[in-house]
């Protein structure tokens, strides 16, 4: 990344994971994570793999381990109904995983179609054994994921951020 030193909460994300050598920047496009996604494409040191679907990159952080490299995970909250079979594999694999969800479906929300989901979130991640941060103020963004890479990479578990809809700001439709 160049020289200049970057400020916002996305840039604390991306400097709080590259910290932890994470390499691989796995996702499904969304406005919710452009900022990041632009961050890792910009880097010449990381790779940046846009996903078809987000079930994916589950198997791709399992693969990024398995090789000695460290990945993330970014979707949006609509996605974690995609991945619910595939973290069966981290579970049972005991393969770390770290992801990044923008969500919706929550403070603020206008689209009746994103509600069931964001709802059902916290609840399913849960369910599988992920376990959930989520940060609604800027202030605590950097030490959130930098809390959730050690829980990842360090102790071997399945964390979730959840990038609230407080802290990205709710679609006004």
């Amino acid at each position: 990344m160049g020289s200049a030193k970057p400020s916002g909460w996305q840039h604390q994300i991306y400097q709080a994971l590259r910290r932890h050598d994470v390499t691989q920047f796995a996702y499904v496009p969304d406005a919710g994570h452009a900022e990041l996604i632009d961050l890792s494409l910009a880097d010449d040191e990381v790779q940046s793999i846009a996903l078809t679907t987000e079930e994916e990159g589950v198997a791709l952080a399992a693969g990024a381990h398995l090789g000695g490299a460290r990945a993330v995970l970014m979707m949006q909250s609509s996605g974690v109904g995609n991945c619910v079979n595939f973290l069966s594999l981290v579970k049972g694999g005991k393969f770390p995983l770290l992801t990044l969800i923008s969500m919706r479906g929550e403070y603020g929300e206008g689209n009746p179609w994103q509600m069931a989901m964001g709802q059902a979130v916290r609840p399913v991640l849960e369910a599988m054994g992920v376990i959930c941060l989520a940060v609604d103020d800027p202030g605590d963004v950097a030490a959130t994921v930098e809390a959730a890479a050690t829980m990842a990479f360090k102790a071997g578990n399945g964390v979730a951020v959840l990038l609230t809809q407080k802290l990205i700001g709710a679609k006004p439709f």
